[in-house]
Order: structure tokens, then C-alpha cells, then sequence
């Protein structure tokens, strides 16, 4: 068993993987007993993992598998991991963990049974991940991996050091910050590349590819990891590409729930509850409404898909504004809270309201609102309460 294993492992290993280190590479203790890394398909999970093999001083203490691989379904994550460390394997890794039904319950054992074993494990489904971490409470350390910030996609293309801020930072010190990043380089002359093709790494195979891997990942997500994992009839797949093509047609504050029902063929009820495992597989995003920091309402306020590139996949003219509140709510969704507050696009951290449009917009719909910022496209330095869109691109 651990030789057939193996001999993949090392032939996965052995394969030349990209020297470019997502941010939440540095962001890992590493020194944890039991890792588990959340991201959406293509968003390199996988790479971030192999490059911590390539680290390892000894290759013979470490394994690589896959989930869903033959040998592992039939003999079962516990017997796989008491095989390797008998042979004196330190660190193994588990990649798309959320394929083996029950995982959480063998993580536990496997954890608790073998002190000298570091785990690791990727998922691309947040809603079965986030449960197993409930249950894996005191034990698992979680991190999640999202798309590629702006600011990564502007270090692997012009192959510049650029810093990640703090959204208070940017929001206080947004003039001082984009005066020294065009020092570096010019942001906007980058930033359709990225709304098109940026936000997964697989990018760099070649802007020709891109579309046809990015539309063939969220095809085996619809078609495949959702329906595995959550009873989905196959009839009722189609509900879901023709949900995700009529949220990419339309402007989010133009969402009609009882509309969408009838387009798509469902009750009320479940289309909530489609709603919520399109967003559990990084499909799309969903905003509540927030007044004064209360909630006002249960249902879906706003839509989004959940980053601008796929776009291209769902709708050919996609509309200027919801692209640019779709790049807004990707890059800040990562580490802060967004909700849809009384006036606004944006309230953040029930903190500050942010209005989202092009050059021009004004203060005209927050001039009553405290901490309120204009967020605006097509410039590349803001002054006092209007700040650059690009720049949000900078959180992570």
C-alpha cells in the first residue's frame, strides 16, 4: 500500500512547481500537528503544499496523496497514516480532503494516535471544511486561501517586492500609500489584465488557456464537487449555471428573489439554500443587509460571483459597476466583514461605508454618513475621503 503511494508521491514531487509564494505561505505555523488549507478550486492550494515538501531535508519522511486515489478510498486515511509512520514518515499531506466522506472523524484518530505525524490537508469546499473544523476543535489549525489579490498579480507580472497594507492604513494614508506603489510601477496599466484573467494562478500557463481551465474548474465544481457532497440532483444543475449566468448579467441591487425563482425552477427555500453552496464552492458571494450594525433582514440582500474573471465565463458584456463592485467585495472579503448597509454599497466591519463608481462619482448618496469613503475607478491617486479602487487590491 505505502509503495504504490509512494512511488506517485515522489513522482508528484519530482515535478517542477512555481517558485512564487502566495502570501499565505508565510502566514502558516508550520509547526502545528494538524493543517488544513480552504480555497476555492485553482486557487493554489495544491502548489502551497508541494512547496512545503520541497522544503522537507528528507524526501523519504514525507508523503503526498490524493483524496480521491483508489488506494486511499479503499484502505482509508487512519491505516495510510499508521503504514507511513511506521516507516518513519514526519509529514503527510492530503489534498482535497473533503472527497473522503467522514474525514474529520480519521483526522481525529489519525491525530491523537501518532505524535510524531504532521498533517496536512487542502479542501476546496468551505461549508464541509468549516463543519470539520467545529469537530476538530483544539486540534486543527484552519487558514483559507482565496484568488489573487491585485497586489500578487502585480508582483508575478512585473516581478517586484510590493507590501500588502491594512485597510485602516489605506483608508487614513491612501494618498502617501499610492504615491509610493507608482513610484514601483504603474497599477492601472495592469488592472484589466487582472479583472480578466488575474485571479488564479494558473494564469501564467497562458492568457489562451486561461478561460477554457477556468471554465472547465468551475464546471467539474457545479457538475462534480457540489452535487458529491450535497445530494444534489444532477436535474438541477442546470438551476445553478443559469443562476450564476443571471447574476452575471445583472447589477447586484437588481437581484428580484421571486424572479430568479421563476427563472431557475426553484422555491424560495431552495434557492437560499443553493445560494449558500454556490458560495461554499467560491462561485459566488453573498451580502446581508446591515443598518447601524443591526441586521435587518435574513434573506440575500446582494449578489456577486465571486471574483471578476468569472465574468468571462458567464456573460460576454459584463456591466462596468458590477465588475467594480465585484473586484471591491473579492479583495476585502478575505479578512473583513461586508455587509449591505441603508446608503452605500459597502458597510465594512460595521464600520466604514464605502460608495463604489468611476472617476467622477461623488459624495452625493453618503454626504449624511459618518466615516464614509468614495471608492473610485479609473484614477491613480485619490485626495481626502475619495480613494483609488486599486488600491483596495493591497489587503492581502
Amino acid at each position: 500500500m505505502i509503495t504504490s503511494l509512494t512511488l506517485l508521491s515522489n513522482q508528484i514531487k519530482s515535478q517542477k512547481i512555481p517558485t512564487y509564494q502566495r502570501f499565505l505561505y508565510n502566514e502558516i505555523d508550520f509547526r502545528e500537528r494538524l493543517i488544513g488549507v480552504i480555497g476555492s478550486r485553482g486557487a493554489g492550494k495544491t502548489t502551497l503544499l508541494l512547496q512545503y515538501l520541497k522544503e522537507q531535508n528528507d524526501p523519504k519522511k514525507t508523503l503526498y496523496i490524493m483524496a480521491d486515489h483508489p488506494v486511499v478510498v479503499e484502505q482509508g486515511l487512519f491505516a495510510i497514516a499508521d503504514s507511513f509512520q511506521r516507516v518513519g514518515g514526519k509529514v503527510l499531506i492530503i489534498d482535497e480532503i473533503h472527497k473522503i466522506k467522514n474525514f474529520e472523524i480519521e483526522l481525529k484518530l489519525i491525530y491523537d494516535s501518532f505524535f510524531e505525524l504532521q498533517v496536512i490537508f487542502s479542501g476546496s469546499n468551505a461549508l464541509a471544511l468549516d463543519h470539520a473544523k467545529a469537530d476538530l476543535s483544539r486540534r486543527a489549525v484552519m487558514y483559507r486561501l482565496p484568488v489573487l489579490s491585485f497586489r500578487e498579480f502585480l508582483e508575478l507580472e512585473s516581478g517586484k517586492k510590493l507590501p500588502a497594507f491594512g485597510l485602516e492604513d489605506i483608508v487614513e494614508n491612501h494618498v502617501s500609500l499610492a504615491i509610493d506603489i507608482l513610484g514601483e510601477l504603474k497599477p492601472l496599466a495592469y488592472f484589466e489584465e487582472y479583472l480578466k484573467y488575474g485571479a488564479y494562478p494558473f494564469y501564467l500557463d497562458g492568457e489562451e488557456s486561461y478561460i477554457k481551465k477556468l471554465l472547465m474548474a468551475t464546471t467539474q465544481v457545479l457538475s462534480t464537487d457540489l452535487p458529491a457532497i450535497y445530494n444534489i440532483e444532477y436535474d438541477k444543475i442546470n438551476a445553478l449555471k443559469k443562476m450564476m449566468i443571471m447574476l452575471c448579467q445583472s447589477e447586484p441591487f437588481d437581484i428580484n428573489i421571486s424572479k430568479l425563482c421563476g427563472a431557475v425552477e426553484l422555491n424560495q427555500k431552495t434557492l437560499y439554500k443553493y445560494l449558500t453552496i454556490l458560495e461554499a464552492g467560491g462561485l459566488i458571494r453573498i451580502l446581508g443587509a446591515k443598518s447601524n450594525g443591526v441586521s435587518i433582514i435574513s434573506k440575500p440582500e446582494k449578489l456577486y460571483l465571486d471574483n471578476t474573471n468569472l465574468f468571462s465565463i458567464y456573460c460576454k458584456s459584463p456591466k462596468e459597476g458590477t465588475m467594480r463592485e465585484t473586484f471591491f467585495a473579492s479583495q476585502l472579503s478575505y479578512s473583513h466583514q461586508l455587509d449591505y448597509p441603508k446608503n452605500g454599497d459597502f458597510i465594512v466591519n460595521e464600520k466604514y461605508t464605502f460608495e463604489v463608481g468611476g472617476r467622477g462619482k461623488t459624495k452625493k448618496q453618503i454626504k449624511d454618513v459618518s466615516n464614509a469613503y468614495i471608492v473610485s475607478d479609473n484614477i491613480e491617486i485619490g485626495a481626502d475621503n475619495k480613494i483609488p479602487l486599486w488600491l483596495f487590491g493591497f489587503l492581502y
